[in-house]
């Protein structure tokens, strides 16, 4: 069941590979400076590299857009989107797979009443208005560097042309590993909650997780798509909407690649955060979005002209209807799954305002007088919640989302055997402590939380300023590491 499960991700990787991967090299190949077999081999080696190294930094932000925690919703939710790439596909439109998959998260979370976060699903559409236009704006300013740089050096035609080919084949590997961190997200992403797969280490010479292996089985189910389907968007990308000469298509891969390095790099971000600069958001973006905001970058530094608009529009109603349709897809296939398959969808998430709950929100000076009716009630899911405390009509909506965050329901077990967790995660005081509280259950998160805070600084949570933020963040995604193992071992 789990590889008929993971089917749908492989599925969805195939149909990326088809559509997206061939944004990287298909101004490239259109311009007949590469052949499309040597593309595609650097394109799948590279977006390998890029998932397994990088992949992680994405998913978090579909992890906040909505945790899929049964392997049959997942199954669905990329199912849907991979339908709806595919269908596009066909039609030789190059849409977006973030879309997709950010679609039919948003349909499970309707079907299931879990919680649709509206602030990382607020990130996720601006990141998808701003991949092309920064795509454009780096586009505009390369070309004019370049056209600057060779109208002062004098280079033979042959020599220009061999310059022109390394720096497309460079590029291109810039951009697919860019590709494999950033989008192997849409792929895999849903399955991370409920992914079946864990740790495995060789000593100290290699260790792959659980997630990493699926980024890895994901991103080579991208390769099978490049090699046997891409090459017919390819044709649009590099021909249909506008005519690009080599050295602009040059110009275009570098853009797009450095756009989904920022939107897909860890690295950068904790570069930027350690620096006390402003992180830029690891959103999955759309590799198809940013080379045609690249093309049009080129178009207009010659003037606007010669752009064809028709393929232009056809495009734009892809991108729009592509999220509503997997949502749509997805929402009806759910209950299909459930009620037809008699599969689990989705695992039940309770809430609770239990008598410790009421004494949290006491503590962190929240009204509990106003909660007296709720007090000790269940309530089965998200939505129920929410609109229980909503009618109360006396909480801010920052209040509200506390109240519900300290209301769920996780009964955490600390196992009396910690081979489960990957200790080499933690520094050495902060996994004494877990070793401390084995065999612990803890009915909510924040009191695990609490727990190994009060017995070591190294699990405290540090006053949010900009010299910690880097170290908060770390220790954020360690407490995430581990609620989402130990969930996944009950």
């Amino acid at each position: 069941m789990i590889l008929i499960f993971l089917s749908s991700g492989l599925f969805l990787g195939w149909s990326l590979g088809a559509n997206d991967t061939a944004n990287i090299f298909g101004t490239a190949v259109g311009t007949k400076m590469i052949k499309f077999k040597m593309a595609a081999i650097i394109a799948t080696i590279f977006v390998i590299l890029g998932a397994v190294i990088e992949g992680s930094g994405a998913s978090h932000t579909l992890g906040k857009l909505g945790s899929i925690n049964a392997l049959a919703g997942a199954f669905v939710v990329s199912l849907a989107a991979a339908f709806t790439v595919t269908a596009m596909t066909k039609l030789k439109l190059p849409v977006s797979t973030s879309q997709a998959i950010v679609g039919g998260i948003i349909g499970w979370n309707f079907f299931t009443g879990f919680e649709t976060n509206y602030h990382s699903l607020t990130k996720i559409v601006v990141t998808w208005v701003m991949c092309p236009i920064l795509a454009a704006i780096f586009a505009l300013i390369l070309y004019n560097v370049f056209k600057f740089f060779l109208g002062k050096v004098k280079i033979h035609l042959l020599e220009m042309d061999s310059y022109t080919r390394l720096g497309l084949i460079l590029a291109g590997a810039f951009g697919a590993y860019s590709l494999g961190a950033n989008n192997i997200a849409n792929v895999m992403g849903v399955f991370v909650s409920s992914s079946p797969f864990k740790d495995i280490s060789l000593g100290n010479l290699f260790a792959l997780s659980g997630v990493q292996q699926l980024f890895l089985i994901g991103a080579i189910a991208i390769g099978v798509g490049i090699f046997s389907y891409s090459y017919k968007v390819i044709k649009t990308v590099g021909k249909s909407l506008f005519s690009l000469s080599p050295i602009t298509a040059l110009i275009v891969v570098i853009s797009e690649s450095l756009v989904l390095f920022l939107f897909g790099s860890t690295g950068l971000r904790n570069l930027l955060v350690a620096h006390n600069l402003p992180a830029i958001p690891l959103v999955p973006v759309s590799s198809s979005q940013a080379v045609i905001g690249a093309i049009l970058g080129i178009a207009i530094a010659k003037g606007g002209r010669n752009i064809h608009y028709k393929v232009l529009g056809k495009i734009s109603i892809g991108w729009m209807t592509t999220p509503v349709i997997t949502g749509i897809i997805a929402f009806f296939a759910l209950f299909f799954m459930q009620n037809v398959f008699n599969q689990q969808v989705y695992k039940s998430v309770e809430y609770s305002l239990s008598n410790q709950v009421i004494m949290k929100l006491y503590k962190e000076d929240i009204s509990t007088e106003n909660l007296t009716e709720l007090e000790t009630r269940h309530f089965k899911n998200y939505r129920d919640i929410k609109i229980a405390v909503d009618k109360l009509g006396v909480f801010k909506p920052t209040e509200t989302k506390t109240i519900i965050e300290y209301s769920k329901v996780d009964s955490l077990k600390i196992p009396v055997s910690l081979e489960v967790l990957n200790e080499t995660i933690f520094i050495e005081d902060q996994f004494s402590v877990l070793k401390e509280i084995q065999g612990q259950t803890f009915q909510y998160r924040w009191q695990l939380q609490d727990t190994l805070s009060s017995i070591t600084g190294s699990w405290r949570i540090k006053k949010d300023e900009p010299k910690n933020r880097l170290y908060n963040q770390e220790l954020k995604e360690k407490y995430d590491y581990i609620y989402k193992t130990l969930n996944s071992t009950k």
